[in-house]
């Protein structure tokens, strides 16, 4: 994180500006503090090939406990990151993290609709929460994961690792600094092909299918490119092309949201065909990501023909260093519960409008 770096946040003017400017002092003046101590519950694909090695870059965190249930992979956890036995728990002892100074924040990666559960568990135990996107199933999941930190005076972010990407930061400072003039259109489309129909992303119940898993990228890209927030689900249906592999989740969503300035957003995700860009179009021209989401080569264009090159490294490397500044310091989360429980509000209004065929207010 160079000088360079801060100084482009800050002339960036983006709609998260307080949050973004707090980064900047923290990054300037760290307290003199040791690092802060992360737990991973769950160690699937992404704490595994994403966080974990994420986290071996950062320079205010350290991976220091793990939580499982499956114990054929405490071993390698432990010889790889030198997790020590103590520091070791599944789903069942994880609240004895209560007990641990070691740990001081515990990183919920497990099926959405259990995000909650242990979140909860995780902040009874005293320690801060980083939640991964979505942040939970329902709106009252969301509600309860904020009312558990607030109680316990912990802190909370969600994994909205794009609010972290330079990129990102600087299209959506465009909402207000409007180098092409005010926007007059915007889509958000974030999809891939996948395959299986087993675990939990094709139950309904565990918060799968497409707008939970990608959609969730696409609702929270419109609200800070625009810096609004949108006040109408305008229309949203469900496409699904293989039904043998999607019975009860959506394979492909499309939705359009009313926003107060006038503007209706397209969105689109899907698990069934790869499409990944976000552009917004205004008065003078237009600028866009693509792809918009990536875990790298997130890229820049202008309809003046400037490029933004994709960061080296890792978007997990700027999050986790930013929230862990956050906590360090006492300033603003960049994303936190509230912005993870816009989101899910949103998506819950997507699916009822699927569902009725109606417009839905939010």
């Amino acid at each position: 994180m160079t000088t360079g770096r801060r100084g482009f946040i800050m002339s960036a003017g983006v709609a998260i500006a307080g949050a973004l400017l707090n980064r900047c002092k923290n990054i300037t003046n760290p307290q003199p503090q040791k690092k802060l101590g992360v737990a991973l519950v769950g160690l699937g694909n992404y704490s595994t090939n994403l966080l974990a090695p994420a986290m071996e870059h950062t320079q205010f965190c350290e991976l220091r406990g793990i939580v499982t249930g499956t114990p054929s992979k405490i071993e390698r956890w432990q010889r790889q990151y030198g997790i020590p036995d103590g520091n070791v728990y599944n789903y069942d002892t994880m609240y004895r993290m209560a007990d641990n100074d070691d740990i001081d924040v515990v990183y919920i990666v497990v099926p959405t609709a259990l995000h909650s559960k242990y979140a909860v568990i995780a902040a009874e135990a005293g320690k801060h929460v980083w939640c991964e996107k979505p942040m939970a199933y329902t709106e009252q999941q969301c509600l309860d994961i904020i009312s558990a930190c607030q109680e316990n005076q912990v802190r909370l972010a969600i994994g909205y690792r794009m609010l972290h990407e330079p990129n990102t930061i600087k299209a959506n400072g465009f909402a207000t600094s409007r180098p092409f003039g005010p926007i007059t259109a915007i889509e958000a489309n974030a999809g891939y092909r996948g395959g299986g129909g087993t675990g939990w992303r094709f139950v309904k119940e565990m918060g799968g299918g497409a707008m939970y898993d990608m959609g969730v990228y696409t609702v929270n890209g419109l609200r800070h490119a625009l810096n609004e927030e949108p006040v109408r689900v305008v229309s949203a249906r469900h496409v699904i092309d293989r039904p043998e592999l999607f019975k009860e989740v959506d394979e492909t969503t499309e939705y359009v949201l009313e926003f107060p300035s006038g503007i209706t957003a397209n969105g689109w995700t899907s698990v069934g065909n790869n499409k990944n860009f976000m552009r917004i179009t205004c008065e003078r021209g237009w600028y866009q990501l693509e792809p918009m989401q990536a875990y790298s080569g997130v890229t820049g264009t202008t309809s003046s023909g400037e490029v933004w090159p994709p960061i080296k490294g890792m978007q997990q490397t700027l999050q986790m260093d930013d929230d862990a500044l956050a906590i360090m310091n006492g300033t603003p989360m960049i994303a936190p519960g509230e912005d993870g429980m816009r989101d899910i509000k949103i998506i819950e209004a997507i699916f009822e409008s699927a569902a009725t065929g109606q417009s839905v207010s939010l």
